[in-house]
């Protein structure tokens, strides 16, 4: 009979198999829940007409043999041992402690479980997507762990009037976390609170209190593409739709877009995109590709005075910037002094633009292209847009 500590079920029907069949052996007390640091002493006690003597039995614990030093010879038919401090249990299906006969073969056996009750959960979050769903998540109080198989219930209720109710669609891919999908309330608080128990005892979290409205969030943004600007070639235009789960619901979204280079891992994001749905990326490098994301917060639906909550980002879309014809030049010393004159008057006017103009405001965009394009012509052209200013 294999010896892991994973088979603790196995010993048990084998424990019956062989009561049942007449061989009586019995490991005393039987499948004991301790706390973890206890001590226990347990007897192995045989049928006097098998005729095997204690001094020939022997223990084990997860398939490893325990030392002489622990037993006591309680009788002739009758060996106890004795374990201190216990630890942990290695799994929660429990651990293995076994009576074997001079063979090595199992007389009886018994599963230990030992572990410590829960404490309270914390970290109780909830939201809605789309205000089809309420999904709750929370995490194990303390350490976190209690080493026996602990039961968590996410319970809810509304406010003045409901009756207590019990999640039912407990998520199969993340631990401590449910989802409420039926008989969903509007403009209605709930009590949200999560209960836990094992065979040592159970804790309560702090009930929260939300309406569904206050904690919506939706889908990224669909159809976001990227794009050039003519022959600018430090700009790129975004543009997207609004999610279309809330076309219905009256709310002003916020968007946030965020940008980085091909070879970056770091993002730029931008947070005064405001509720429009294009934005022009300024100040960028010439001929770089950029990945964009766009995110959606649907601040406000019917009327909600709380912040919202972020989707998740848009799928990266990549685009890239022109090449810029002064960095193709052959004349290096007459490039560079260009590319100097270039750069000086970008932040001369860029300052003016941060003075009178804010996130992506078409119509600081709009002078800055002509701005830019009266820059790109003959020098001739350069000096008399210098002298008007």
């Amino acid at each position: 009979v294999p010896q892991s500590s994973g088979l603790c079920g196995l010993y048990l029907l084998i424990r019956s198999l062989l009561e049942t069949a007449g061989y009586v052996a019995i490991v005393y007390p039987q499948d004991p829940v301790l706390r973890m640091g206890s001590n226990l002493t347990a007897s192995c006690w045989v049928h006097p007409e098998l005729g095997v003597h204690a001094n020939s039995l022997f223990w084990t614990l997860n398939g490893h043999q325990l030392p002489s030093s622990l037993y006591r010879v309680l009788s002739p038919t009758n060996l106890s041992v004795t374990l201190a401090g216990l630890n942990a249990s290695r799994q929660t299906s429990g651990d293995n402690l076994v009576c074997h006969n001079h063979k090595g073969h199992i007389l009886a056996g018994s599963c230990l479980y030992v572990g410590m009750p829960p404490e309270k959960p914390v970290n109780l979050t909830c939201w809605s997507r789309n205000t089809k769903d309420l999904t709750c998540s929370w995490a194990p109080g303390g350490k976190g762990e209690t080493n026996i198989s602990t039961l968590y219930k996410l319970k809810y209720k509304l406010r003045w009037y409901g009756t207590e109710k019990e999640c039912e669609d407990y998520s199969h891919t993340q631990p401590y976390s449910c989802s409420i999908t039926q008989d969903l309330h509007l403009f209605t608080p709930y009590e949200i609170w999560v209960e836990a128990s094992n065979r040592l005892g159970r804790a309560t979290s702090d009930v929260i209190i939300l309406d569904i409205l206050d904690v919506v969030t939706t889908d990224p943004p669909s159809g976001v593409t990227v794009s050039r600007l003519g022959q600018l070639e430090d700009q790129l235009s975004v543009r997207w739709e609004a999610p279309p789960a809330l076309k219905d619901f009256l709310f002003k979204a916020k968007y946030q877009i965020r940008y980085r280079l091909e070879e970056s891992q770091d993002w730029k994001v931008m947070n005064d995109v405001g509720n429009q749905t294009s934005c022009r990326l300024a100040g960028l490098r010439p001929g770089t590709v950029y990945f964009v994301q766009v995110r959606c917060n649907p601040v406000g639906i019917y009327g909600s005075r709380k912040a919202g909550i972020w989707s998740e980002w848009s799928h990266p879309t990549a685009a890239s910037t022109p090449h810029s014809e002064r960095l193709m030049s052959c004349d290096s010393k007459s490039s560079g002094d260009s590319n100097s004159t270039l750069r000086r008057e970008l932040k001369q006017f860029l300052g003016w633009v941060k003075k009178h103009a804010y996130g992506c405001s078409s119509m600081s965009m709009k002078l800055y292209d002509q701005w830019r394009v009266d820059m790109q012509k003959s020098p001739k052209t350069r000096n008399q847009v210098g002298k008007h200013r």
